[in-house]
């Protein structure tokens, strides 16, 4: 049974924008273990791993019914590739499976994030 469904849409130029201003956003919103995958990428790709967990971690807190905040914070939430390059929600306030998509154009990044409940 669906608990909790979110969806997000980020600009990759407001990513940017932020990462070219000196702010901190990705120790703001990555986990230790996301950030050491993110330093291994170059500039463009970089923008697109941040603007993607940034929006899958907002879609998240919004199908936990929250948003992001007290209940549930950036870190939190912690998405990692698999074996075969697909996003997997490693570790998560939810006491049930969470499932996540990440799609990218060369202007946004979309995610959405469903938590589902045992019957």
């Amino acid at each position: 049974m669906i608990y909790g469904t979110g969806i997000d849409l980020t600009e990759l130029a407001r990513i940017q924008a932020m990462l070219t201003a000196g702010l901190k956003l990705p120790e703001k919103v990555l986990t230790a273990n996301e950030l050491a995958v993110f330093n291994q990428y170059g500039q463009k790709r970089q923008v697109e791993f941040l603007a993607g967990r940034f929006s899958a971690k907002e879609a998240y807190s919004k199908a936990f019914g929250t948003g992001i905040g007290a209940q549930v914070g950036f870190h939190d939430v912690e998405i990692l590739d698999n074996a075969a390059g697909r996003p997997e929600i490693i570790r998560q306030p939810f006491d049930g499976p969470a499932w996540i998509s990440i799609s990218h154009t060369d202007q946004l990044v979309m995610t959405q994030v469903i938590l589902e409940r045992g019957n």
